[in-house]
């Protein structure tokens, strides 16, 4: 059964506290305004921005049944359990409510991680999770202005904050996070060389 809009909207709020929803609510329009800006389709971009956090509150018990069931990479469980609700809300996206495009199940399944070769929207959605106008952490005007001129600068100054505050306490850092900023890096400065 294919569900409206406003009908997807409301199962996904139905699934998290208000705070949470305003943050999503939040996604939604950056990314909208994300895509609109960097040539990606905003309706995709708003799909994914949706549900990105569709399983955020599920309990970890849950989020880990549907690793294992699913065959997802068995190392995100040896990781920080803040990373399993981006690969299970693809699962969730796709299992329950229909959505078969594989680059808007990608960004919601990379939107914590990152990864190499990260599409247009994978970059959309991952940045709009950091910038949203409800976030509020050290670093992030930063980000918000350097998106107004680079996806990728943007991006990389995200995943440099999020890799800083692992590195602060002590945490392990997901490889992938560790190998979409060297693609970043890399990504950047070819485009640098060619201009």
């Amino acid at each position: 059964m294919k569900l409206t809009r406003d009908e997807l909207m409301e199962a996904v709020r139905s699934q998290m506290p208000a705070s949470r929803w305003n943050h999503t609510a939040g996604v939604m329009a950056t990314a909208i305004q994300l895509a609109e800006q960097y040539g990606v389709d905003p309706v995709k971009a708003d799909l994914a921005a949706l549900l990105h956090d569709v399983a955020k509150y599920w309990p970890t018990s849950k989020m880990e049944q549907v690793i294992r069931e699913q065959q997802l990479p068995s190392d995100l469980l040896h990781h920080d359990k803040v990373l399993w609700h981006a690969p299970v809300g693809a699962v969730v996206a796709e299992r329950d409510y229909g959505v078969t495009d594989v680059e808007i199940l990608d960004a919601i399944r990379y939107h914590t991680s990152g990864r190499v070769q990260m599409t247009m929207l994978d970059k959309v959605i991952c940045l709009a999770d950091y910038m949203e106008p409800g976030r509020d952490f050290p670093g992030v005007d930063r980000i918000r202005e350097l998106s107004k001129q680079s996806l990728e600068k943007a991006l990389l100054a995200g995943l440099d904050s999020t890799i800083s505050f692992l590195l602060e306490k002590g945490a392990r850092i997901y490889p992938l996070t560790i190998d979409a900023r060297n693609a970043l890096i890399e990504e950047i400065q070819a485009g640098a060389a060619v201009n």
